[in-house]
């Protein structure tokens, strides 16, 4: 199995559990709803996008698979299942990775920040000030 399917599927979690809380099992045949947080709403379209290119036999399969992670949403075997229906799809269908990376909103990729050194500190963003140091100040 490819490395980036791996990555892609880590990334979906969030999504495909905002999904299926917020449509249950009616994730597969619902729309969008405006009410709904995009998130649930990404993993709703993941879901149908993968849907839409399984023959009968994978629909079925990806079904239950939905219907017991939403049965059941602490359950991590339920969520492994779903997840693994997702990964045999990608490896099926080489175009379908491309539209569910397309569906990812932009920056929700892993990202990895290291601190190097005594009393460093580590950050994707900072959109204010940071101070280190022993007796730091900020001047105006």
């Amino acid at each position: 199995m490819s490395a980036e399917i791996v990555q892609y599927v880590a990334q979906t979690g969030p999504f495909l559990t905002a999904a299926l809380g917020a449509y249950g099992v009616g994730v597969l045949t619902r729309t969008e709803s405006a009410a709904v947080e995009a998130t649930a709403n990404v993993g709703r379209r993941m879901l149908q996008a993968v849907w839409r290119r399984r023959d009968q036999e994978g629909r079925a399969a990806l079904e239950t698979a939905v219907q017991d992670a939403a049965d059941e949403p602490e359950d991590a075997d339920a969520a492994a299942a779903l997840r693994q229906q997702i990964k045999r799809a990608l490896r099926e269908d080489e175009e379908l990775l491309r539209e569910l990376v397309g569906l990812l909103p932009a920056g929700s990729g892993p990202v990895t920040v290291t601190a190097s050194g005594e009393r460093s500190i580590a950050a994707q963003t900072i959109s204010g000030v940071a101070i280190t140091g022993d007796n730091a100040t900020v001047q105006p």
